[in-house]
């Protein structure tokens, strides 16, 4: 009985953690570039019993008997998959159309990280100097990592199809290389805080990577390539039925998990009883 119930334990956990990543699947589903998170379960270790040896019986399963201990979340894999284009024709408002491109953004700690939403804003910085930066107030990096400020007042953006952004003025004109990174393997990279943005992980050298490994900044005859559409932003790429019918296999699992525990209470109780 208490195998029973630590199996049926081991797996309740892991499916509140699936429940819990739908939820926050469904929770962005208006989010500009979002992506899906799919959780993949594995076995956990069995025990092994060859107690078959006069079983003379041809089967295609394997011989003996295995207790399991439940199942486990072994992976929470990104579902890189395009998102659907929403046209804006706002000028500031960009969409990738290449599933591995990403913007480069600064955070609050200095560091970098990327993201597909490309939803862009302008904030003062100084008297007389704009900053381009995104909708939580992250500047917005150039191909050399340098922040993206102009003189106040431009009268229009022009997107060029090499990712070079032209601020236009009356009598004159100012361009910068937009920052660009292809993500060569985003399972690997750090998912932060605030739905669309990965960061390289801290523990790079345990898991076995470099930094080329995981992504390539597009500089030079890369930058022909980039794949920016203007006026238009990359939505969420969540498949609300999916995830609903998810959450419906993995509300029935927790249920099943629940039910084995509180039968195999019900048992210890009766052998209480007879003793």
């Amino acid at each position: 009985m208490l195998r029973t119930m630590f199996t049926a334990t081991n797996t309740l956990s892991q499916t509140q953690q699936q429940i819990d990543n739908i939820s926050k699947n469904l929770t962005n589903t208006s989010t500009i570039g979002y992506k899906t998170k799919q959780a993949n379960f594995s076995e956990l270790m069995y025990q092994q019993y060859n107690n078959d040896k006069f079983d003379k019986t041809v089967r295609d399963s394997p011989v003996g008997i295995r207790y399991g201990v439940g199942a486990r979340i072994g992976q929470i894999q990104s579902n890189q998959a395009q998102g659907a284009l929403q046209r804006t024709d706002r000028h500031l408002d960009f969409a990738m159309t290449e599933e591995d491109r990403y913007f480069n953004v600064e955070l609050p700690n200095g560091e970098t990280a990327y993201t597909r939403n490309g939803a862009f804003y302008l904030t003062p910085v100084e008297p007389g100097i704009t900053m381009l930066v995104n909708g939580d107030g992250y500047p917005v990096m150039d191909a050399n990592g340098e922040r993206i400020t102009f003189p106040d007042f431009p009268t229009g953006f022009i997107m060029l199809p090499n990712g070079t952004l032209d601020v236009n003025y009356e009598n004159s004109t100012e361009s910068f290389d937009v920052a660009v990174t292809s993500i060569l393997k985003p399972q690997v990279m750090e998912h932060k805080p605030g739905g669309t943005y990965i960061q390289v992980p801290a523990n790079l050298e345990e898991l076995n990577y470099t930094e080329a490994d995981l992504y390539t900044d597009l500089q030079g005859a890369n930058r022909e390539d980039i794949g920016i559409q203007a006026g238009v932003l990359e939505m969420s790429n969540v498949e609300i039925p999916k995830e609903m019918s998810d959450l419906i296999s993995a509300q029935r699992s927790y249920q099943f998990n629940t039910r084995a525990i509180s039968i195999a209470d019900q048992m210890l109780g009766l052998i209480n009883g007879i003793r």
